[in-house]
């Protein structure tokens, strides 16, 4: 379990394909010891386990069912991801609750700058518009964030200066791909209404 707020991140240090999936390896100074071997990190909002640690590297492997949920299938060497260490008993929830479980891709549609903020669109599959709700958060490669607007096939997120910062939005793209985690509290109420 996590929280979307994000203190590390790390870049892609060498992906080593397999038949069924990658072992992925990731250079970062995240706070981890041989000891945390087994424990759940968020890597750009896909939880993973940690099978491995040496000199800042950390590994992780995916399977093909987390390559086809994600936008792992495109990652490339050096290229930047958002960590999260899992939630400890007692500590202070800022962002919402995310468990790591990426329900779809999203698509950078727009980036604007008001001020010092940034708004971003992301264009999604019309299916999961359903479960989104205006001021509600969402979870964006692992960033607990705040929707601003929903539209027909997109929703929009204002970024403040903080966030764009220390995580890897600020190096998002037109037509970047991203992790999206639905809120789970929004995807509970949709079933059980859609169940009655």
């Amino acid at each position: 379990m996590f929280n979307g707020i994000i203190y590390n991140t790390g870049k892609i240090f060498k992906i080593v394909k397999r038949k069924k999936g990658i072992n992925l390896f990731v250079k970062s100074l995240i706070k981890v010891t041989k000891k945390d071997i087994g424990i759940s990190i968020s890597c750009d909002g896909v939880c993973l386990t940690l099978i491995s640690y040496k000199n800042n590297i950390i590994e992780f492997y995916l399977s093909n069912e987390t390559l086809n949920k994600s936008k792992f299938k495109k990652i490339n060497k050096y290229d930047e991801v958002n960590l999260e260490l899992p939630l400890k008993f007692g500590k202070s929830i800022s962002g919402h609750i995310c468990q790591g479980h990426v329900d779809t891709v999203g698509k950078v549609s727009k980036i604007s700058k008001v001020d010092r903020s940034y708004i971003f669109e992301f264009n999604i599959a019309k299916k999961y518009i359903k479960h989104l709700v205006e001021k509600a958060s969402i979870c964006i490669n692992g960033v607990s964030l705040t929707i601003s607007k929903i539209k027909k096939n997109s929703f929009e997120i204002w970024v403040i200066p903080h966030t764009i910062k220390i995580t890897n939005l600020s190096k998002l793209n037109k037509k970047d791909l991203v992790n999206i985690e639905i809120d789970i509290l929004s995807k509970y109420v949709n079933k059980h209404l859609n169940e009655k």
